[in-house]
């Protein structure tokens, strides 16, 4: 039986090529996100995609979703907890608190809710599956990213904690932590990096890869696949962990 799938963010990022990555193996992928435009363009490319408009910070709005992922894929295998916004770049003494409690919202709280949501069903399922997006931020402190940082962090607690309370139901929970992935988002925290640290972008970039192994961007491409293949049937032994794709952050 083909795994049913369900991804939150699913419309641009490293989520639309986690979405594509099930749907190419054959995978019933039910995506949310709260951009409409971006999830049709996703179920024009994708034919039998299942699709919903969901504002993660909204615990109303994923309460009503996940009960209606579950009911469109007929149960629920896998569960890709990606929703994450980036926030403010600034120092802590200078945060907007309101920006902090959205950040945590969308971040730590929505994965609370959708997980705790999809747990009964991912009980049920022969081979139950939860991956969490955190990032290397949840192995690091960064300057000016206090609530992006803290939040990651808080998802690898998570991450650890949950594995231990669903492991006797044989659903196994993972958390990846991508580096600096390709994209719009990223080119946005280097531009804003930039405008506290007086330097270009492009210097911003520089700084960043010196501090990796592979002089590179990680592809989002890659990041898919890493999940795809956590949720397979090869990775029926890795739980809990905590596994960096990062082209070797030090």
């Amino acid at each position: 039986m083909s795994q049913r799938v369900l991804v939150t963010a699913g419309a641009s990022g490293i989520g639309r090529e986690i979405v594509r990555a099930f749907a190419a193996v054959g995978a019933r992928v039910f995506v949310v996100d709260v951009d409409a435009d971006g999830l049709s363009a996703l179920a024009q490319e994708i034919p039998g995609l299942r699709i919903a408009v969901c504002d993660m910070a909204r615990r109303a709005d994923v309460e009503r979703m996940v009960p209606e992922a579950v009911e469109a894929l007929g149960g629920l295998d896998v569960l890709v907890n990606n929703a994450g916004i980036a926030g403010p770049t600034a120092p802590v003494e200078d945060y907007d608190p309101d920006a902090w409690d959205e950040v945590v919202q969308v971040n730590l709280t929505a994965t609370f809710n959708t997980t705790r949501l999809a747990i009964p069903h991912l009980k049920r399922s022969p081979a139950g599956v939860v991956i969490i997006m955190s990032s290397m931020a949840g192995r690091f402190g960064y300057p000016n990213r206090s609530a992006y940082s803290a939040t990651k962090w808080g998802l690898i607690g998570f991450t650890k904690t949950l594995s231990r309370e669903l492991g006797e139901f044989d659903v196994r929970v993972n958390a990846i932590l991508p580096g600096c992935v390709a994209g719009p988002r990223i080119q946005k925290v280097f531009e804003d990096r930039a405008v506290l640290s007086g330097r270009t972008a492009d210097e911003e970039i520089a700084d960043a890869l010196s501090i990796q192994s592979l002089k590179r961007l990680v592809d989002p491409r890659d990041v898919a696949a890493l999940a795809v293949f956590l949720a397979s049937d090869a990775a029926k032994s890795i739980s809990g962990q905590m596994i960096p794709i990062d082209n070797d952050t030090h």
